[in-house]
């Protein structure tokens, strides 16, 4: 039986507040079907000890934020190549308020244009990440964000 090896770089993956591993859902909001980004930031955050959850592709978001609830997830992280983020993201927020998950703390990957990152950081957006950004990086600033 193999053991899971922790590095110190990854530290502890657990929530705080809830004594239990980092729960991530990772989306793919959109009609983007290009999903090998969020597929390598899923599997590094699995392999820093968080829990994730992958939606899959083409979700709404009505179907992102009923997937947040249903798992009691800490994190939601959306995944968007096609443009669409500045109706995307706004909605998911505006359904989490909606269910009670203001705590849940959003990142988005993709490709976001420097001008859309000051209001997405207004509305509620934790990180924005675009293409090549480090897994390590986004595995530090989710554990960060949990302990704010």
């Amino acid at each position: 039986m193999s053991e899971q090896k922790t590095s110190p770089e990854q530290g502890d993956a657990t929530s705080p507040t809830e004594g239990r591993r980092i729960r991530v859902l990772v989306a793919k909001p959109g009609l983007d079907g290009h999903d090998r980004g969020a597929k390598v930031v899923a599997r590094a955050l699995r392999d820093a000890g968080m829990e994730v959850i992958y939606t899959g592709l083409r979700q709404t978001p009505e179907m992102v934020a009923e997937a947040a609830l249903q798992e009691d997830v800490d994190v939601v992280g959306l995944s968007i190549l096609s443009g669409a983020h500045m109706a995307l993201v706004p909605r998911v927020l505006e359904l989490l308020k909606a269910n009670g998950q203001e705590q849940v703390k959003v990142f988005i990957g993709g490709i976001i244009p420097d001008e859309d990152l000051p209001r997405l950081k207004e509305i509620g957006v934790t990180g924005v990440y675009g293409p090549g950004a480090s897994t390590e990086d986004i595995i530090r600033q989710v554990k960060a964000a949990m302990t704010e």
